[in-house]
């Protein structure tokens, strides 16, 4: 069975992947999501008016985090080191996206990291301004995280 899966033994256990053998490269990540809101939550963005504080902010601070600790949520992924972490936002027409590119040294690459990182700082985003897209019902019908995938890729190896 090892031989179909590489996260699964030949007794089909799951296991992490031994990439002890694989030689260091330099390798980046890019992933890319967005979070659909309305006309005035993203003009309170903008404007510094959410009442809980600075969402883009906050939400950097979140998706670095996360990317810091994919190893912890992530069952079968490694503890990397993670020499750079970028995040842009873009306060668009209808949505926040945000990018968060990824950088390491190692023998894995990192994309799990940069999902984590758009993942996460997609949601803080929405924890910062749910208030602002409730309706007179309760309800959100704007809002909606969307999207998310790895739009770049590369290992330079040695």
């Amino acid at each position: 069975m090892s031989d179909e899966f590489t996260h699964v033994d030949d007794e089909g256990d799951a296991q992490m992947v031994n990439v002890g053998e694989k030689a260091e490269s330099q390798r980046r990540a890019v992933a890319r999501g967005e979070i659909r809101l309305s006309d005035d939550t993203l003009d309170a963005i903008n404007d510094d008016e959410v009442a809980k504080g600075d969402v883009l902010t906050t939400a950097r601070i979140g998706a670095i985090q996360a990317v810091k600790h994919t190893w912890e949520t992530i069952p079968m992924c490694h503890q990397i080191p993670i020499t750079n972490v970028d995040t842009d936002f873009e306060v668009g027409d209808g949505s926040v996206e945000l990018t968060v590119a990824v950088e390491t040294v190692g023998k894995t690459g990192c994309e799990m990291e940069a999902l984590e990182g758009v993942t996460t700082g997609l949601n803080v985003v929405w924890d910062m301004v749910k208030a602002n897209e409730k309706d007179d019902d309760g309800q959100y019908p704007t809002a909606a995280i969307d999207d998310v995938r790895v739009v770049e890729k590369s290992v330079d190896r040695p």
